[in-house]
């Protein structure tokens, strides 16, 4: 007999061989190492080159994989027209969305080339173009210039730079980087589901990548990291803290940032993020934001046994990096697609069409059309 789960909770509907995400230990594993092994040890394109390829790579395959992503970093010049001519009020996940969509229609594959080949091109141009279109938009609806695409920079770099049209600090690139390296993939998450669901129609990379955009774009799933920041600027002092969180719990209203769905203690992101986010608070003057995050923490581990996810200081990561409030879930997005691709290129490996049961609850059949005059 067939078993209902609601969400799929404890449903395995593939394996994969990319991460592991093991919610009663607070682990997760990028093919076979721990996140806590990689996190401040590599790079986000050694992530990239391991979650493609199942390895590290070594110092020749990783200058090699950099250059190939700086190679596809210009944009076709129609997807620049729509960037410039997108409402200024548009939210960025909608216009990556969108723009990841229009890649598709500059690149119809080349004739006799190997299908496996062309969707690792097209897994390369979608992660190298990704950042360049958030930030151009972001450029774009202030009415400022568009950067000129560097070579010299790394995805990171590139990304702040573009935002900015100022070469970053390398604190800030190094934190950048190390978001990256900890949103790079996330197992059977809702976006990444999504993403296999859609390719295993046989459907095209571009339509799988826009697809699990939308999915990301959601406030249970990548837009969480909004809520958080939002909360934060509406209580406004630590000395707020007990009362506001108090009164959102006796309305029975969730806390952005906190609990998880897999992880029933802490996630392992959280820790990593945290450090960053205590030492560019301090850097900057501005430690309330930090001050905050850790009290209502600590509340809701006392009062609900709820954990910080990667969301709780993630936002104030990008908060006091200057990044916009409405790009946090566009970075993580940026870095979502080297696991994205990465799972598109394994579903597609061993493919098999997605299609579950449902159990029917409406009415009991057998019943009888009425003539509409007599309805």
């Amino acid at each position: 007999m067939a078993v209902t789960s609601r969400g799929l909770e404890g449903i395995v509907a593939a394996e994969t061989k990319l991460s592991d995400v093991r919610g009663q230990e607070g682990k997760l594993i990028y093919c076979g190492y721990d996140i806590d092994e990689l996190a401040g040890q590599v790079c986000y394109e050694e992530v990239v080159h391991l979650l493609w390829h199942g390895r590290l790579p070594n110092a020749r395959e990783l200058d090699f994989l950099k250059a190939e992503l700086r190679h596809e970093r210009e944009l076709p010049h129609g997807l620049v027209d729509f960037l410039r001519a997108c409402p200024k009020d548009a939210h960025p996940m909608d216009v990556l969305r969108t723009c990841v969509s229009m890649l598709g229609l500059y690149d119809s594959g080349e004739l006799g080339e190997d299908a496996l080949d062309v969707n690792r091109r097209r897994a390369l141009s979608i992660t190298s173009k990704i950042g360049v279109i958030a930030a151009y938009f972001h450029r774009a609806r202030q009415g400022q210039p568009l950067p000129p695409i560097r070579h010299d920079l790394d995805e990171a770099a590139h990304f702040l730079y573009l935002m900015t049209g100022e070469t970053p600090g390398p604190e800030a690139v190094r934190t950048l980087d190390m978001a990256y390296v900890l949103h790079a993939d996330h197992s059977f998450n809702a976006s990444t589901f999504t993403a296999r669901v859609s390719i295993s129609t046989l459907t095209d990379m571009y339509s799988a990548v826009s697809a699990a955009i939308g999915s990301l774009k959601g406030p249970l799933h990548g837009g969480a990291n909004e809520g958080v920041i939002r909360m934060l600027k509406e209580i406004g002092s630590l000395e707020r803290v007990d009362s506001y969180i108090a009164e959102q719990l006796a309305m029975k209203r969730k806390i952005m940032g906190i609990g998880h769905r897999v992880y029933k203690v802490l996630d392992p992101r959280a820790p990593h993020l945290k450090r960053m986010a205590v030492k560019l608070t301090q850097e900057l003057g501005e430690p309330k934001w930090i001050q905050m995050s850790e009290r209502i923490a600590e509340i809701m581990l006392r009062e609900k046994n709820l954990h910080a996810n990667v969301d709780f200081y993630s936002a104030t990561v990008y908060y006091s990096l200057g990044i916009p409030l409405d790009y946090f879930t566009p970075i993580f997005a940026i870095a979502r697609t080297a696991g994205w691709t990465a799972h598109v290129l394994e579903q597609l490996a061993d493919n098999r069409l997605f299609r579950p049961s449902s159990d029917y609850v409406g009415l009991p059949a057998g019943k009888k059309v009425v003539p509409l005059p007599e309805r």
